[in-house]
């Protein structure tokens, strides 16, 4: 999926983005805690291009795509769409912008009302938001049946009909009946079959290069990520610990909590995999209601151990600063970048993915699909 980063201007714009919930153990002035599911996170999305945001179950990937939406109000932070502060909007106004931004959700087959034809699901969005007359509306759905690849009959046919796959394609034509800017999958494969999913991101490669749509994409497959994105956040408790251009990501992260992701993901050669040494993070993720001080990711960090346990990420939050002197390769939340880029971990782990060693550029494998 396509467009240069930094060539085009910004359609999303988070800025420190909280969301807490109430329940957490901690004490608050009101006298009760919050669980800090989003703590002052800040990044954008260009218009025409994929973002993928990554991480581990309860990091925030979710969270942060509902806020978005504006399915859930942020407890402090803007986020700006097109410009437009969502925090600000009248209701009417914040209905225009919802045309715009729309969600494909993980199972094609709970996100489908079972008791709804096909033609009324995909029509549904035109419905309430009082988009042309009834036949136009069914001529609309013939058109988007067509488009991601569904034969006109489907329409008067009903969810269960449908294999998963076909499944994702119809919730697909939903999300493009209003002709939106913005869409966001939130782990819009996982629930398919390998062999389906090729199927599926290539549609959604395709509308994007039609439609100049902008994705904002939620995975924790790295591989599908690698394969479908111009940039990457990543993401850990609430925080984004490494946000760059993809490729420079893959072949140099930063991160040490990237490292480890990367040092997870199964590689084709089943004898270097059997052999191969992984990064084996120490615990379990903290809660979200009681995070550490400092760096967040200090309790399970291998860099810290390898270093002497130094004091600073303990006590000092790393913020996100750029990669490089011109910001070009990204930026990274870490006291110690330059100890990830020369650590055998990091070494080992870029070995056992790609056969080689070296930097970026140095015989490196090209992601699959890449456009």
């Amino acid at each position: 999926m396509s467009t240069e980063t930094g060539k085009s201007p910004a359609l999303v714009m988070v800025e420190d983005l909280r969301v807490w919930f109430p329940g957490g153990r901690g004490r608050s002035a009101r006298g009760r805690g919050f669980i800090k599911a989003v703590d002052g996170i800040t990044f954008s999305v260009h218009r025409g291009e994929t973002l993928g945001l990554v991480g581990e179950s309860g990091c925030g990937k979710t969270t942060t795509a509902r806020a978005i939406l504006k399915l859930l109000d942020p407890t402090e932070g803007r986020i700006r769409f097109d410009g437009v502060d969502l925090s600000t909007v009248s209701r009417r106004e914040l209905r225009l912008i919802r045309r715009r931004m729309q969600p494909v959700f993980q199972d094609p087959f709970s996100s489908l009302n079972p008791k709804r034809t096909v033609e009324r699901i995909v029509a549904e969005p035109l419905v309430i938001h009082r988009q042309g007359t009834a036949a136009e509306r069914r001529a609309r759905v013939s058109e988007l049946l067509d488009t991601v690849g569904l034969p006109p009959d489907a329409a008067g046919r009903y969810p269960h009909a449908f294999s998963g796959g076909q499944r994702q394609r119809i919730a697909i034509a939903r999300a493009m009946a209003l002709q939106p800017d913005l869409i966001i999958a939130d782990e819009p494969v996982s629930a398919l079959d390998v062999s389906i999913r090729a199927q599926i991101l290539n549609l959604l490669s395709d509308l994007q290069g039609e439609f100049d749509l902008t994705y904002l994409v939620i995975a924790h497959d790295l591989a599908l990520v690698r394969q479908v994105t111009d940039r990457v956040g990543v993401m850990y408790l609430g925080k984004i610990v490494e946000l760059r251009p993809t490729e420079d990501l893959y072949r140099a992260p930063l991160h040490p909590y990237t490292v480890a992701l990367l040092s997870s993901a199964p590689i084709p050669d089943t004898e270097a995999e059997a052999t191969r040494r992984r990064i084996v993070l120490a615990g379990d993720v903290p809660s979200p209601a009681d995070p550490p001080s400092g760096c967040r990711f200090h309790t399970r960090c291998w860099l810290r151990k390898n270093l002497g346990n130094p004091g600073i990420c303990t006590t000092e939050v790393a913020p996100l600063t750029p990669a490089d002197e011109d910001g070009a390769s990204g930026a990274v939340a870490c006291h110690f970048p330059d100890e990830v880029e020369s650590s055998d971990e990091r070494r080992e782990t870029l070995v056992a993915l790609t056969g080689s060693g070296g930097g970026a550029g140095e015989g490196q494998q090209e992601a699959p699909g890449k456009d």
